[in-house]
């Protein structure tokens, strides 16, 4: 088998993590290409030796399976050059929580020799995609987890004036709007309060940053619908975040939120429960009384 694969290059104290990755894949004789900046940092700053392996940048490499050892920050940015390739992620989770990353560096010799026996299983997941005239936004427009409008530092609270398939839901005041896809809803979107959604739902979440009404709630919609976003802002600009790389925005660009027309693989263990994650890494029923 062939792997590309993507890293964190910030995390020098867990080198462990990447040598124990390579010499498994060594075992099994597998292709390696490594993203060049990753291979950069493990042979330059960490002094590590790396088996031979091709190296790419960016989007131009073609595997069988995709790795990212490093936290959903660095999944996120994989699944970005992955995009249309229709190839499955493996993501090894070395940050911290871990809901797309979620094979613990303990479990790497398990999921290997369960990959090599064709013992796994491939998710799905939906991507968004933006529509808009603004240039630097439609030069990377598919988010895995969210595109989020967003006031800038500075200025107060903006109008998002919000509509679905044309046809107006609500103006929202606000620090900004949150856009999710089920994957996503376990991200930025929880924290600003929007629910959590089973990963598999076909549904998109939208949640309000802060809203100047309390009587301003989440509303979960079908993923086939299209939202339009149009923004006032006393500065005449706003920042969108897509997956977390933001750009600033006119004001009078209108904005155009759909499902993309591909999705991304990623690899799960055969025995793995969504319920069960939401369980380990978000500590519900732990009773810490």
């Amino acid at each position: 088998m062939k792997f590309a694969i993507f890293g964190n290059t910030y995390q020098a104290k867990k080198s462990s993590h990447a040598e124990n990755l390579f010499r498994l894949l060594e075992l099994h004789n597998a292709q390696l290409c490594i993203c060049r900046e990753f291979h950069h940092f493990l042979t330059n700053d960490l002094h590590l030796n790396i088996p031979a392996a091709e190296l790419f940048d960016g989007d131009n490499f073609c595997a069988d399976m995709v790795i990212s050892i490093g936290g959903d920050g660095t999944f996120l940015k994989a699944a970005s050059r992955v995009g249309k390739k229709n190839i499955p992620i493996l993501g090894i989770n070395t940050g911290r929580l871990g809901f797309l990353a979620d094979i613990s560096p303990e479990e790497m010799e398990e999921t290997f020799d369960e990959i090599y026996n064709n013992h796994y299983k491939v998710e799905e997941r939906s991507v968004l995609q933006l529509r808009c005239d603004d240039e630097k936004l439609m030069k990377s427009p598919y988010a895995l987890n969210e595109i989020a409008v967003l006031k800038r530092d500075s200025s107060s609270m903006i109008s998002i004036h919000t509509a679905i398939n044309g046809a107006p839901l609500t103006t929202y005041q606000a620090d900004g709007l949150v856009i999710a896809t089920p994957t996503g809803s376990t991200a930025y979107s929880l924290s600003v309060g929007g629910p959590v959604i089973v990963p598999h739902s076909k549904t998109i979440a939208i949640t309000p940053v802060a809203p100047h009404s309390l009587n301003v709630r989440p509303i979960v919609i079908c993923d086939d619908w299209e939202i339009t976003l149009d923004v006032e802002s006393r500065s005449h600009s706003f920042l969108v975040a897509i997956d977390g790389r933001s750009e600033s925005c006119r004001e009078t660009t209108r904005l155009h939120i759909s499902r993309a027309d591909y999705s991304i693989k990623v690899i799960k263990r055969f025995d793995h429960v969504f319920f069960d994650t939401l369980r380990n890494k978000m500590m519900w029923g732990v009773d810490v009384r």
